[in-house]
């Protein structure tokens, strides 16, 4: 089972199975030199991340409907920073800022330390978060995101905006906590499938937040309003009060009003 996109620009996917099968599927893949770069990564399912398997083609990838000329990772995209190097800037306080591409929902639930969020609901955001980012001219900026897909075309836009000194986390969040489990990266990542979020182990720390009462959450609901329809943390005390979980009082208001 699993969800794979297809485009011009590349291929996206995330599949479930047993271990012989999807290692049996890596050996084939691999085998066609188109393939051969492609990062593969690995973590642990529970047999339901997934319905059923999903093949789309799409225009992008990602979906930033940013032009060719303002980000095209085949033509120009920013240096890859191992995980190892990443480590190595934490450890000997070099003057760098991570800039978290991901959805100010997934940002919630866990980040890095010291990590911005642009504010983004949708990668296509980005054009408007740049003058929030624009302090970050002059600084080493290293852009992540959950596997490093979306970052080969923001860190692309960041480049074709003026930023110069911008890095992109090779293979993203997760490859660095798979290496460093419960190192720099603080909470869970969230993950697009029935996990909702991981983590690979470590001493690590709780940093989202119930959206209802403040307290420590790694929880998400969608707010039961279906016009609203929100993806916000709640903790169960919150919900087990108000079973149907509404992200704000308009929402509950205007639901229960019958809107």
């Amino acid at each position: 089972t699993g969800r794979v996109i297809i485009a011009e620009e590349g291929i996206n996917a995330t599949l479930e199975g047993l271990h012989e099968n999807t290692e049996e599927f890596v050996r084939e893949f691999l085998k066609d030199p188109r393939f051969a770069n492609i990062d593969i990564k690995r973590s642990l399912g529970d047999g339901n991340s997934f319905p059923k398997l999903n093949v789309r083609v799409r225009e992008e990838i990602v979906g930033t409907r940013f032009s060719q000329a303002e980000a095209d990772p085949r033509i120009k995209t920013a240096p890859h920073l191992s995980v190892e190097e990443l480590r190595s800037w934490y450890e000997t306080n070099k003057d760098f800022v991570v800039v978290d591409m991901r959805n100010s929902y997934e940002y919630v639930s866990g980040h890095f330390k010291g990590s911005i969020d642009p504010g983004l609901d949708n990668s296509r955001d980005l054009p408007q978060a740049i003058e929030k980012l624009e302090p970050l001219k002059d600084k080493t900026v290293l852009t992540v995101c959950t596997g490093g897909v979306r970052c080969e075309k923001m860190s692309a836009f960041l480049l074709n905006k003026g930023f110069e000194n911008v890095y992109q986390l090779d293979g993203g969040i997760h490859t660095y906590m798979e290496k460093y489990p419960g190192k720099d990266f603080l909470g869970t990542l969230y993950t697009f499938d029935q996990r909702v979020v991981m983590d690979f182990g470590g001493d690590r720390e709780i940093v989202g937040t119930c959206l209802l009462c403040s307290s420590k959450t790694e929880r998400y609901i969608n707010c039961a309003y279906p016009r609203c329809n929100d993806h916000f943390l709640a903790c169960e005390s919150c919900v087990s009060v108000d079973q149907k979980g509404y992200c704000a009082q308009q929402c509950r208001t205007t639901h229960q009003g019958g809107e």
